[in-house]
This record gives structure tokens, C-alpha cells and sequence, in this order.
């Protein structure tokens, strides 16, 4: 097991906030959110334009559906690609799609890299990768969802469980300290209750 990360130092949403590309800092080395508006390649364009002046170095793409790898290179070839998608079906996840997805970001973020875990519309995937990463850098759970939901309203971060259960594991926790965890979860969910069709429904009328 690797030794204790020192939690990261929040970004300051008043200074980091991002204009046109569909993504917010949780820390000032991590962002999750949505894609690029592959619709529109000029908007895409400016998005990720923004993004590279706000410092992205490193991108984790986990959308099955789809992949940007080859057009980002084309723009910004400087820019770490990983893709790494998943179904969107609240399935169980494995404990490897972790493993991969959170290394590879912490070593970009190692090396003093900015990443953005994002997916398609920014509501489950991207952000339940960035709740392992915050979770592998030693963050407390409720505050790292805490944090997720401040900067990204419409996050509901749906694998937050299984990334919950994966850091466990990885950590070597008992029973007792997994179950304590969940129910913290638990309780988080209860008292931050989110209209998912509704975020849905706006998002899809924005043309996502």
C-alpha cells in the first residue's frame, strides 16, 4: 500500500471558474465535468482552449460511448489522453477500472499535472472517478462529495459507492470501517437529494 497522501488544496471557485468548457476545479490539480461539444467543433474548439489557458495537462475520458482521443491530439498534442470509458447503467464497477483510472491521474498530478476526469454530461462517471481520486489523495468521503457538489451542482456521482467500497479494499479496512463509511454515504445522499431526471431532462435540452 502506498503511503498517505496529504489532502489536496482546494481551488478557489471565484478564481478557477471556467466560462464556456462544460467543467469546474474541485482541487487546484483536479476538475471533473462533461465533454467537449463534439456537435460543434469550433465551440469545442474554444472549450478546450480554455481549459489548456486554465492549465489541463491530462485528460481521463470515461465514456464508452464515445472518444475525443484523436481530435484532441490533433489540437493540443501536449495534453495526456486517457480513454477510459465505462457504461452509464449503475452497475457494479470494478475495482481495476479504479485502479487504472486513479493511478493514471495521480501520476500526472504527481508530476504537478492538471486533470479532468469527465464524461458525458458530467452527472455520474467523471465525477464518481474524481470522488476515487480525492479519495486516494486522502480525502474524508462526505467531504470530498461535499466538494464534488459545490462546484458541480449537477453532480449526483452515482459510483460514489463503488469507489467507496474500492478505496477500502485498497486500503486494507475492516468490515467495520467500510460499513461505517457507507453509512455516511448514506446519510449524505439523504440530505442532498438531487432531481436526476430533471438535470437530465435540462441537459438534453441544452442539446447533450
Amino acid at each position: 500500500m502506498s503511503a498517505p497522501r496529504e489532502p489536496a488544496r482546494p481551488a478557489s471557485p471565484s478564481s478557477r471558474a471556467l466560462e464556456v468548457a462544460d467543467a469546474a476545479f474541485v482541487t487546484d490539480q483536479l476538475l471533473v465535468g462533461g465533454d467537449l461539444d463534439t456537435r460543434d467543433h469550433r465551440l469545442a474548439a474554444t472549450q478546450l482552449r480554455e481549459l489548456l489557458d486554465a492549465g489541463l495537462t491530462h485528460l481521463v475520458d470515461a465514456r464508452v460511448e464515445w472518444s475525443d482521443e484523436e481530435w484532441v491530439r490533433q489540437l493540443a498534442p501536449q495534453v495526456g489522453y486517457l480513454h477510459h470509458g465505462m457504461d452509464d447503467a449503475g452497475q457494479r464497477v470494478p475495482g481495476a477500472w479504479f485502479d487504472r483510472g486513479v493511478d493514471w491521474a495521480l501520476e500526472a498530478v504527481d508530476r504537478g499535472g492538471v486533470v479532468l476526469t469527465h464524461c458525458h454530461m458530467g452527472i455520474n462517471r467523471g465525477p464518481s472517478l474524481g470522488f476515487a481520486v480525492l479519495l486516494a489523495q486522502g480525502w474524508d468521503p462526505v467531504q470530498a462529495l461535499d466538494r464534488i457538489r459545490s462546484v458541480r451542482p449537477i453532480a449526483w456521482v452515482a459510483y460514489a459507492e463503488e469507489a467507496l467500497r474500492w478505496h477500502h479494499d485498497r486500503a486494507g479496512s475492516t468490515p467495520a470501517q467500510l460499513a461505517a463509511d457507507q453509512q455516511r454515504l448514506a446519510d449524505w445522499r439523504a440530505t442532498h437529494e438531487l432531481d436526476l431526471a430533471a438535470v437530465i431532462r435540462r441537459k438534453r435540452a441544452q442539446g447533450w
